[in-house]
């Protein structure tokens, strides 16, 4: 089960970290990805990072002013937002992979077990 928290309500070029908790099963056996989606649009890969935290993966659109990282110890992953955009608002959803991949093929693993989201809204 994944729990995604830490949404909100920030202004445009400020900054915000929304968190990922899994529970139920070792999630260093998962990559982990966020992915985001606003309505009436499809949803869109964000970041994704590997099982040890070793290997990450962006998006074009948040490359250079998103992070993920994972704490396995405390089965979380992270997205650290910067340099927020209008554009950028949408409800972001954490999901989580078995598979063996890295890098940008973690950009199309099956992403088995999702979380139920989290609103961000940024404000001009």
């Amino acid at each position: 089960q994944l729990q995604a928290s830490g949404g909100g309500l920030v202004q445009t070029g400020g900054s915000l970290r929304i968190s990922c908790a899994a529970s139920g099963q070792t999630f260093d056996n998962y990559i982990a990805g966020w992915f985001r989606q606003t309505p009436g649009k499809e949803r869109e890969f964000v970041a994704a990072i590997s099982k040890t935290g070793l290997s990450t993966h962006y998006g074009n659109s948040v490359k250079g002013r998103f992070t993920i990282s994972r704490d396995n110890a405390e089965n979380t992953v992270f997205l650290q937002m910067n340099s927020l955009k209008r554009e950028d608002t949408a409800v972001y959803f954490c999901a989580a992979s078995r598979a063996n991949l890295y890098g940008s093929n973690m950009y199309r693993a099956p992403y088995n077990y999702w979380g139920q989201g989290t609103l961000v809204t940024v404000s001009s």
